[in-house]
């Protein structure tokens, strides 16, 4: 039983964190470090977001905007569907001592508002793209008290395009930058309690951008950015509380309030704003149940949940808040385990603005479905 519901904690992440606050996307989990003995895994999973509007406003209010609203008219599905892979290698060296390597794609966007349209960003088009690998060592006490921490080092690139503003392109060219992981654990083996506290710092990256407008005197430019992808707190825990029976959750903060892609020209064109920030930090909650059926089988089912802030959201990411459910099933069979996800998540709804003043789009009732597996074997 302990080997099968001690997976099942993780078992809600399988399918993605689709939609997640910000441009989250991985909840970035140090659960690997928590397997039994020598342990490798690959998973992969594929996310299919539905996010659209319908312009509000025929009028812009005051302020700047280089753009008119288009009342009444439909955006179109401006959110791509995207895969996530990602794998990790962890060994144990003695009862106290252990090494986990972790490969993932932490944050992500992908904004492709179709042309043919009369929506005002019609033909708008964006996406971030990271990849990190991260080294973690993790010492267990006698009394199963665990310290862990490592080193992470993360790429990231970003490109956009807005006709809207001024037909503004801008590109960052890939970066890497540091950070590093830093975590406590208690567990009780015996039923399957496990609570981790894990911090992930910022990670900074210098970009050289390459940016072009059609407006006088800023038509191109080459210049540099800094951009601190956020900081985090994640609190996982774990229980088992009958037979065969296990409850699990998380509660995961995000600095977000702190983030932002603001290039020169796209921040002088539009008055100090930026193409990707957000107002608030955010925090998402996780509960599950699990449950083991037979020898080979268990399932799961969890709930998540993150608060809508309200106010204005980007153009670029009209999303406020979600409400989802996860379910998963795990096949164990000598040192293999396949687990299989499937979740689906209410996109909260949310107003974008061309000018901070007044109404440009509502997005209501949206959505995205999420599929993926996770192969592991234990040597």
């Amino acid at each position: 039983m302990k080997k099968i519901l001690a997976t099942l904690g993780a078992a809600a992440l399988t399918a993605g964190a689709a939609q997640a606050g910000g441009i989250d996307r991985t909840g970035q989990s140090t659960g690997i470090l928590f397997e039994k003995g020598n342990y490798a895994e690959f998973s992969f999973s594929h996310v299919s977001p539905s996010i659209s509007g319908v312009g509000a406003s025929s009028g812009i209010g005051t302020g700047i905007s280089l753009a008119t609203p288009t009342p009444g008219q439909a955006s179109g599905d401006m959110a791509a569907n995207y895969n996530q892979i990602a794998g990790g290698l962890k060994y144990q060296f003695n009862d106290r001592l252990s090494a986990a390597l972790i490969v993932d794609q932490p944050f992500g966007a992908d904004v492709y508002y179709p042309a043919g349209t009369t929506y005002f960003a019609r033909g708008s088009t964006a996406s971030i793209d990271t990849m990190a690998m991260t080294g973690l060592l993790k010492y267990t006490t006698a009394s199963n008290v665990s310290v862990y921490g490592g080193l992470k080092y993360q790429t990231m690139s970003a490109v956009a395009s807005v006709p809207f503003i001024k037909s503004y392109t801008g590109k960052a060219e890939r970066d890497g930058g540091y950070g590093y992981v830093v975590g406590a654990a208690y567990e009780k083996p015996e039923i399957a309690l496990r609570v981790a506290l894990t911090y992930s710092s910022k990670v900074k990256h210098d970009f050289a951008v390459v940016e072009t407008s059609t407006q006088a005197g800023l038509t191109s430019l080459a210049s540099t950015m800094q951009v601190e992808t956020p900081q985090s707190l994640n609190l996982e825990f774990q229980s088992g509380v009958a037979k065969d029976t296990l409850v699990f959750g998380s509660v995961r903060w995000v600095d977000w309030s702190n983030f932002k892609i603001a290039p020169k020209i796209y921040n002088t064109l539009t008055g100090g704003g930026s193409l990707v920030s957000y107002d608030h930090d955010t925090i998402t909650y996780t509960l599950g149940v699990g449950r083991k059926l037979n020898d080979n089988w268990a399932v799961s089912a969890s709930l998540g949940y993150e608060k809508a802030h309200g106010g204005f959201s980007a153009n670029l990411g009209p999303h406020d808040g979600k409400k989802s459910l996860t379910l998963a099933a795990i096949y164990t069979r000598d040192n293999m385990k396949i687990t299989g996800g499937l979740s689906y998540t209410k996109i909260g709804d949310a107003q974008t603005t061309l000018n901070n003043t007044v109404t440009a789009a509502n997005f209501n009732d949206n959505h995205a479905v999420g599929v993926g597996i996770k192969v592991g074997y234990s040597f």
